[in-house]
């Protein structure tokens, strides 16, 4: 099994929400989210699912969450699967609650299904 590569999307109208969220976190944060997204790339989803730096969304197909924490924050990145070692991060938020918002799982459908409608050859 290959190791992933992420990369981020760019919506049409020019946005990239996850790069502009990322800026907006504290360092700390921002720093913690990207070594969890390289210890990812580099270790394997293997590993990074023991090490629960990932996890599926449940009752969602192809959606997931890199996950991250620095002190009582809590980020999450969700992200899709493309093909072979290719995954797409939609968008991050931070967490408040238990559970993942909806809203947040339905925003990351939308911005999925619009990079496959402009990604298909």
């Amino acid at each position: 099994m290959e190791n992933p590569e992420f990369e981020t999307y760019k919506r049409p109208n020019g946005h990239d929400e996850f790069l502009e969220w990322l800026q907006k976190l504290p360092i700390k944060d921002r720093a913690k989210l990207l070594q969890v997204i390289t210890d990812t790339e580099q270790q394997g989803l293997l590993v990074a699912q023991r090490m629960t730096w990932v996890k599926k969304i449940e009752g969602h197909q192809n959606l997931y969450e890199l996950r991250s924490k620095v002190a009582k924050n809590i980020q999450r990145a969700l992200y899709f699967h493309v093909e072979n070692g290719r995954y797409v991060i939609t968008h991050g938020f931070t967490k408040k609650t238990q559970k993942t918002p909806v809203s947040e799982i339905e925003h990351a459908q939308t911005l999925k299904k619009e990079w496959w409608e402009n990604h298909e050859d």
